[in-house]
């Protein structure tokens, strides 16, 4: 363990020291956050008056705390995973630079090294999105604050899930890489589709019934939807309070990605907890299994 410890503390040490690393990998939120509110947040505000009955009027206020939760939870769905590939960077630059074949002649054990480029990434992505929630929660707050304590206990839980999953996930493919170039084009990929294929830039609903259940079998989709449900479910909760019918806003649950389904079955939030753990774990088993495979070839 102590091995383990000391190559943590040198993996995050060396990205928050790489400025190229740790600016690319905090200043993605930053400038997300202001794409949505500038592009997306008039959509999304249109889009939601578009699916309110003729004649039911709601204040300002809540109309944008309800646009601000859409918009926080777009956020943080797609900044978990994108995060995580920038903090794992160092993988492969340990790779591209001869650092890692000079770790593969020491003593040191493969395992710990592959466990602390894990633990690293997670821990560096978890700082970076808990900031970025932070200030979600700040913009909230200006826009219009409808969320309750366990709303955002469970936001939070959230973001520590979908980390440990896109850290997993990343962990798989940088295995495979072992140029800045290949580390380049697979981060290209991963920030510029990733949010299409979760759902958070546009709610599923809204695609053909063929491209929903493609797109239901990607645990990415289950974890844009609980972000979906705990950023929403307060001001959803004020509605019903100012008087709208419970089966309008079980309506907007089902427009807004809040309701997830497979197949036309309605998933659960348990379920959808079960699918993002367990493809957690079954990442992380294919990451040990490659990196056993890696060690007995040698």
């Amino acid at each position: 363990m102590t091995t383990v410890r000391t190559l943590i503390y040198r993996n995050c040490k060396l990205f928050f020291k790489d400025k190229g690393m740790f600016f690319t990998s905090l200043i993605t939120p930053a400038i997300l956050l202001v794409l949505y509110v500038t592009f997306l947040g008039n959509v999304y505000r249109d889009s939601f008056v578009t699916n309110l009955p003729e004649g039911v009027v709601l204040e300002e206020g809540l109309i944008d705390g309800f646009v601000g939760g859409q918009l926080i939870s777009s956020l943080l769905a797609v900044s978990c995973i994108t995060v995580a590939f920038c903090s794992n960077m160092l993988m492969v630059q340990d790779k591209a630079n001869g650092t890692r074949s000079d770790f593969d002649a020491s003593p040191v054990n493969p395992s710990a090294l592959s466990a602390s480029y894990y633990l690293a990434t997670m821990l560096s992505t978890l700082l970076i999105c808990y900031i970025t929630a932070g200030i979600g929660f700040a913009y909230m707050g200006m826009v219009g604050w409808y969320l309750s304590a366990g709303d955002v206990l469970l936001l939070l839980l959230d973001i520590f899930l979908t980390v440990s999953f896109g850290t997993a996930l990343s962990s798989v493919i940088h295995h495979f890489l072992s140029t800045q170039g290949q580390l380049s084009a697979v981060g290209t990929i991963v920030s510029a589709g990733y949010g299409f294929l979760c759902g958070a830039y546009m709610p599923l609903s809204q695609f053909s019934e063929g491209l929903r259940n493609a797109l239901s079998f990607l645990p990415g989709t289950y974890a844009t939807s609980l972000f979906r449900t705990h950023a929403l479910e307060g001001a959803l909760r004020e509605m019903e309070t100012v008087g709208l019918p419970s089966e309008l806003t079980e309506t907007l649950k089902d427009v807004f990605d809040c309701n997830i389904y497979f197949f036309g079955t309605k998933v659960s939030q348990p379920i959808c907890y079960l699918v993002l753990c367990g493809s957690t774990v079954l990442l992380l088993g294919l990451y040990v299994c490659l990196n056993f495979g890696t060690q007995k070839r040698k």
